[in-house]
């Protein structure tokens, strides 16, 4: 009940007229962060943090966390109609919303997008309210053991669980681990696979290599059919909306187990990305229509969304309740927060009451607010698949060179775009599969130094990765979702067999 009262109060103050009006403006500023590649929510909130100074530190904080709800809608919009994920997460939603976007289907991919990121998000705060003090606790303890058995059981969902063929997913897989290991070893301060080549002392920045593999891969792969003149068929009234409502409450399992993915990804905290692509892997494996996913399911748009913007929002909570940044964007809050002369962590919600209950208030309302702007644009944005392919394919390159550069200000990034978007169109020509491979662009390092920092710690025993329940759990999921193909084909011949014997 105390914490009920304490949500009342937080909304008496997110509802005062000048933070309504930051919401909106927070929540508009968002989308089109999340529309431009290659600047992302955090960079987008660290551009306009100084744009709250002047403001009183509730209302600066629901802004910039208005424009991290913007950016984690905006980015769906790029994906599904030019297959260029705007922001990390979106990735996912570029397998089944672009098919559903080329079949005239754009309006119906965008609004259960929408929706599903306004349900996935609308979970997290919820569970944010009620149960802030136990999974606070909770998160406390994840050491470099468990989040590596998270990161194994997102590789290994990917390999087992997938409908694409093992070899293929694995060997893509692999590419990526490769390009992830290039650059300044963070472990030991070696130089790996450079070449003597200064720009790569930081790796392949995964957006860049996003940009190219998706945005240029596409470009090519339409070159080679012919650049058509014509523009592609997109129905914008106000009734695709509604219709695709009435559909997606079919879809219940998939935006539960999404949500649920996507709030443990988000506190432990693994991020929004493998939660989007856990979520998509699982989804297809689990649906009867698993074979038609990358064909245009909307499934495939609800379950990566729903998990993306369930894990971007359960990132903030232990930012709050520990002081432990779940994600860039929460770290960048985390910044302004100390800026305003606020301490997060436990005390936080003893000592500044107002602030903490007004900023989960504004949660609610500046998700509803997102949900009303996205899904009032939508006629507009679904009106742009009227624009002839041969006029709108040269406007993308150019987004896409200046999305790269943006990310470190190099023209080598345009570059190194221009040779993923190669590596792209090849694996496409080749039938191998992307996302494994940008799954491991973006985790390999990340598990690679959760890895060694384990084997550190046990002085090389493996055993660390089974030495207590938590994580011998999460490893052992791993290891089923690896070999489930065969688990799966095995029990259902020794089913047939103990069947016929008893016939």
């Amino acid at each position: 009940m105390e914490e009920l009262v304490n949500l009342f109060h937080g909304f008496a103050v997110a509802l005062q007229p000048f933070n309504i009006a930051v919401m909106f403006i927070g929540i508009v500023l968002g989308v089109i962060i999340g529309v431009l590649p290659g600047l992302g929510g955090a960079n987008g909130v660290a551009i306009l943090l100084p744009l709250t100074f002047s403001m009183s530190p509730t209302s600066a904080i629901i802004m910039l966390s208005c424009i991290y709800w913007g950016a984690l809608f905006g980015g769906a919009i790029t994906s599904i109609l030019f297959n260029i994920p705007g922001e990390p997460w979106s990735v996912a939603t570029t397998f089944d919303g672009y098919p559903m976007a080329q079949q005239g289907k754009a309006g119906e991919a965008l609004t259960a997008a929408f929706t599903s990121s306004f349900v996935g998000a609308l979970f997290a705060v919820i569970m944010i309210t009620l149960v802030a003090p136990l999974v606070a606790g909770f998160a406390l303890r994840f050491g470099p053991a468990e989040k590596f058995a998270v990161y194994f059981l997102a590789f290994c969902s990917f390999i087992g669980l997938s409908k694409e063929p093992p070899f293929k997913t694995l060997a893509s897989m692999m590419i990526g681990f490769a390009l992830a290991a290039v650059g300044l070893d963070s472990m030991t301060g070696q130089l790996r696979l450079t070449f003597g080549f200064t720009p790569m002392l930081n790796g392949f920045d995964f957006l860049i290599a996003v940009i190219g593999l998706f945005g240029i891969g596409e470009i090519l792969l339409t070159m080679e059919d012919g650049l058509a003149f014509r523009g592609g068929k997109a129905k914008i009234n106000l009734r695709v909306v509604l219709q695709t409502w009435k559909e997606l409450p079919r879809y219940w399992m998939t935006s539960l187990r999404s949500c649920i993915i996507g709030c443990w990804m988000g506190i432990t905290p693994a991020g929004a990305t493998p939660a989007s692509f856990m979520s998509y892997g699982i989804a297809k494996r689990v649906s009867k229509r698993g074979s038609n996913f990358g064909k245009g399911e909307i499934d495939g748009v609800i379950a990566p969304e729903t998990a993306a913007h369930a894990a971007g929002t359960a990132a903030l909570l232990p930012m709050l309740s520990l002081g432990v940044p779940g994600s860039p964007t929460a770290a960048v809050l985390l910044g302004g927060l100390l800026i305003w002369g606020l301490q997060p962590g436990p005390m936080l919600f003893v000592e500044q009451k107002e602030f903490v209950w007004g900023l989960i208030a504004s949660m609610y309302l500046g998700n509803l607010a997102g949900l009303l702007v996205v899904l009032t644009c939508v006629p507009l944005f679904a009106a742009i698949l009227r624009v002839p392919f041969s006029i709108i394919a040269p406007l993308i390159l150019v987004l896409c060179a200046i999305g790269a550069y943006s990310v470190h200000n190099s023209t080598v990034d345009v570059m190194l775009m221009l040779m993923f978007g190669v590596i792209g169109y090849v694996l496409k020509k080749c039938d191998y599969p992307l996302a494994p491979l940008v799954l491991a662009i973006v985790l390999g390092d990340k598990a690679e130094e959760a890895f060694r920092q384990s084997l550190l710690g046990s002085q090389g025993s493996l055993g660390v990765f089974f030495s207590n329940g938590l994580v011998s759990s999460i490893m052992v999921i791993g290891l089923i979702a690896l070999f489930w193909s065969v688990i799966h084909d095995g029990w259902s011949k020794l089913r047939t067999g103990v069947l016929n014997r008893a016939a």
